[in-house]
């Protein structure tokens, strides 16, 4: 065990059990949603989540003030997100912030500091902030937000009172509000005669000033003024429309981390297709999506229109006035839920009526099964070991995938490209969205790498690994002989493979090997027989080379 000093997050959502209670299902859905959110800022701001127990969150930051940035961001996030649900469905965290002694064992934390952050966010408002002044006192002039004294607070199983704050939140207009903490008046102080203050006081002193101060600092009402906040939903008037729900949130919206640019493809109206929409074919959306659209999209009457985002966010609408107003309508809602998780990639169109105008077609795919599973290669997943990310992938995977709910899957491009997500309703479905996802990032198929807790493909740890390899295509092997080596590779479905080759491109291999280091140096003996100065140059499907 160590001590250290951190900035200790704590947040819970209020009313969770009523929430659970009313819609068990429809909660544990959008819980798991909100929680991306806050994971991925969490990670954004250098966080680390070290506990979570239901519906709380505890994180570790290493400086106060990022802790209250990502804390604000979290909030404004999901007010934004709530404004889609009535007042009584609305799911709002409330976060407290410390500075505290901790004790780290076993990467989790304990100690009052702990403990503390857990109390003031219990007394944080609904949707709300609450810090230490400590924190205050390390945040107030880095920081152009402003805050609420509410002065010491009695809480539960803390010896000593808490003196805290409150943060003031974000008005609608985008400026920051002083929050007014409401103060109580004594009882009888309004009318009371001039005469009636020395026995009042004498009063107060026989009953005791420790207990009357007690009762005065613990009923002090700590409320903060909320700006009032009006949402204004602007809709275009057209006869009986029929809009989009949101997205199924029966999964982890999902999430990618790659360094290929966003494509930016030419307007789908430009370049349509002309096929007849089906919704099998619709690529990166769930497949409750799928079975919605196929029902209420393909038998609703002209003029609608669907869109679609590569992040598996959608945006329909029928019954408009012509097919202009539909398509606007149907781009301004799938983009807006796009916006609310906070993806920066643009929604396009995939339908006119019942045209598919979709200007990309399906992404490229790798050749089924998907999925191989070989007890001989698999091991435990860890962020580090996934090849060709860099350090920013890697802690996203760390923070987001590592702890996420079955089904997950990573799904990795040639030029280390990558998509994942988690909490999906079967293997199936991860697999196809994140497959259909990273393929259209990399413009090539990708492969599934990791399905929840393990690698299900060999991962060279000799080696680096540099990019998929094809021995057909590739240039280092004499001509003549990439397709017999093709072929024995695709035979050795078991176990572990490497392919060495020499001076001349006279190729060695090493198949169904029980593990990498015998693989690599069967293929190297291989090799040598019938070449000279042999290296290796793929282990499993990856081309590899020097660390």
């Amino acid at each position: 065990m160590k001590r250290k000093i951190a900035a200790i997050f704590a947040a819970d959502i209020a009313g969770y059990s009523r929430l659970v209670a009313e819609d068990e299902e429809e909660t544990l859905r959008r819980l798991a949603s909100y929680r991306q959110v806050t994971d991925d800022f969490i990670a954004k701001y250098g966080g680390r989540i070290f506990n979570t127990a239901g519906d709380a969150v505890l994180a570790e930051f290493p400086s106060a003030v990022e802790a209250v940035r990502c804390a604000i961001d979290i909030q404004e996030s999901l007010r934004t997100r709530n404004l889609a649900y009535p007042s009584s469905r609305q799911m709002s965290f409330r976060i407290g912030i410390t500075i505290g002694d901790v004790v780290e064992r076993d990467g989790d934390l304990l100690g009052d500091g702990v403990n503390i952050a857990a109390r003031l966010e219990g007394l944080a408002e609904v949707g709300g902030i609450c810090v230490s002044r400590a924190v205050h006192e390390q945040v107030a002039n880095k920081l152009s937000v402003q805050f609420a004294d509410i002065g010491a607070q009695e809480v539960k199983n803390i010896p000593t009172p808490v003196h805290a704050y409150m943060v003031a939140m974000r008005r609608e207009d985008g400026t920051y509000g002083t929050p007014q903490v409401k103060k109580p008046i004594k009882p009888g102080t309004a009318n009371t005669p001039a005469w009636m203050w020395p026995v009042a006081a004498t009063l107060v002193l026989l009953a005791g000033i420790g207990v009357g101060g007690f009762l005065y600092y613990t009923k002090l009402e700590t409320s903060v003024t909320k700006p009032s906040m009006v949402a204004s939903n602007a809709t275009t008037s057209a006869p009986t429309p029929s809009a989009a729900p949101a997205p199924t949130p029966s999964s982890t919206p999902l999430v990618t981390s790659s360094p290929a640019p966003t494509p930016t493809p030419a307007p789908p109206t430009s370049i349509p297709s002309g096929e007849h929409f089906t919704a099998d074919n619709i690529p990166f959306i769930s497949d409750r999506n799928r079975v919605l659209l196929a029902t209420e999209y393909a038998g609703a009457g002209d003029a609608k229109a669907l869109a679609i985002n590569l992040n598996g966010f959608i945006g329909w609408i029928a019954g408009q006035v012509n097919e202009d107003t539909a398509k606007t309508t149907a781009l301004e809602q799938c983009q807006k839920r796009a916006d609310n998780a906070g993806t920066t990639r643009k929604c396009e169109l995939y339908a006119v009526g019942n045209t598919v105008v979709y200007a990309h077609g399906g992404p490229p795919l790798p050749p089924l099964p998907w999925v191989k599973r070989d007890s001989l290669v698999e091991k435990p997943f860890a962020s580090k070991d996934v090849p060709m990310l860099r350090e920013p992938g890697r802690n996203r995977l760390e923070s987001l995938f590592a702890p996420g709910r079955k089904s997950r899957t990573i799904a990795l491009g040639p030029g280390g490209q990558f998509f994942f997500n988690s909490g999906m309703d079967t293997l199936e479905e991860s697999t196809r969205r994140n497959l259909q996802a990273c393929g259209a990032l990399a413009g090539v198929p990708c492969m599934i790498v990791t399905v929840d807790d393990v690698f299900v493909v060999p991962i060279p740890t000799t080696l680096r690994v540099t990019g998929f390899f094809k021995a057909e295509d590739s240039s280092v092997i004499t001509p003549r002989e990439r397709g017999d080596i093709a072929h024995k590779l695709a035979e050795a479905t078991s176990g572990w493979n490497a392919v060495a080759v020499g001076t001349q491109g006279r190729p060695g291999l090493g198949l169904k090997a029980a593990d990498e280091t015998t693989a690599v140096n069967a293929a190297l003996g291989d090799c040598v027989k019938r070449d000279s100065d042999c290296h290796v140059i793929a282990i499993g499907p990856f081309t590899v080379g020097p660390n």
